[in-house]
């Protein structure tokens, strides 16, 4: 069962919770199929959207989840949020729990923004994603997305290829993949591998053929360009030759057709993933998208007490 007021992180969680979120939300997937995808659950609830960084997926599909549960839905944008005009994070906590909210998904550049959210106020908090630290429902589509497609994620051999220095999902996945038995490789420039990472129970390879061989998942990230004060390779042009995963780098060190792609988004086609890697039937770039609406929906069903009625 998942009993949480909050989704701060996915670090906290036993692996019950995991799998429980994941079986709810494979059962809200079948809403996604109807003609008319809404479902009275959360009439009457009132969901916040505090998003003071970019973001496309999790920010609408957060919004979609809340609309097809009947919830009402508030979206707050960095340019109309009060913390433009100096106000606190703490006060702005003060001022939103005087309106009676019911739940905040919280994104936000500084690590540990959530937290802090949730022990000023009353109202549940999902962390959305948190500086370089976490990205919970990041971690739960991907998992979602690895279950349906391998069956289950004990024993399989993943690979997170690329920025893992600044990567709030290569967290929130390695915590993920490794308390449900997967295990876990880094591959990347050493100046993208956080110091002493392998103390989490990961290896780290900085060659790319030789950190996916043999792997059933590969995990491509974006080089996060926005988090870095200082150049961490060469060139851009250098990072994919060395890199970026191609059909042919993926034929030597995978020759086997069962291996799946996966990237968190948005990709840089040309730069981590070729093309014709992207768009291949065994990437699953879109399904994570669908998934992810499905984990949001279960999410915000859960920790508002949707199972009450």
């Amino acid at each position: 069962m998942f009993k949480r007021k909050n989704l701060l992180g996915i670090q906290e969680l036993q692996k019950e919770e995991i799998c429980f979120i994941l079986d709810t939300a494979e059962s809200f997937k079948e809403v996604l199929t109807r003609p008319i995808k809404k479902v009275p659950t959360l009439r009457g609830k009132t969901v916040i959207n505090l998003f003071h960084e970019p973001s496309t997926r999790t920010r609408i599909s957060f919004e979609i989840a809340g609309k097809m549960l009947s919830a009402d839905t508030i979206n707050i944008s960095p340019s109309t949020s009060s913390l433009t005009k100096g106000e606190s994070l703490k006060d702005m906590a003060k001022t939103l729990e005087a309106m009676n909210p019911d739940i905040i998904v919280i994104r936000h550049s500084m690590p540990g923004a959530p937290h802090l959210l949730a022990q000023e106020a009353k109202f549940s908090v999902i962390n959305a994603g948190d500086g370089a630290h976490e990205h919970p429902t990041q971690a739960l589509l991907d998992l979602l997305t690895i279950r349906e497609h391998k069956g289950e994620i004990e024993g399989l051999q993943v690979a997170i290829v690329g920025d893992i220095l600044h990567s709030r999902v290569a967290r929130s996945d390695i915590f993920g993949l490794l308390k449900l038995g997967a295990k876990v490789r880094l591959v990347g420039p050493p100046t993208l591998i956080p110091p002493f990472v392998e103390r989490l129970g990961v290896t780290v390879e900085h060659n790319l053929e030789q950190g996916i061989k043999g792997c059933d998942v590969i995990m491509l990230l974006r080089i996060q360009l926005e988090r870095q004060n200082k150049l961490f390779f060469p060139s851009i042009r250098e990072y994919s030759k060395l890199y970026g995963l191609t059909l042919d780098k993926l034929a030597k060190a995978r020759p086997s057709q069962d291996v799946i792609i996966m990237h968190p988004g948005p990709i840089n086609r040309g730069v981590e993933i070729d093309p014709q890697v992207a768009d291949a039937p065994f990437s699953l770039i879109l399904d994570q998208v669908t998934n992810g609406l499905a984990v949001r929906m279960a999410l915000l069903y859960l920790i508002l007490g949707g199972d009450e009625s």
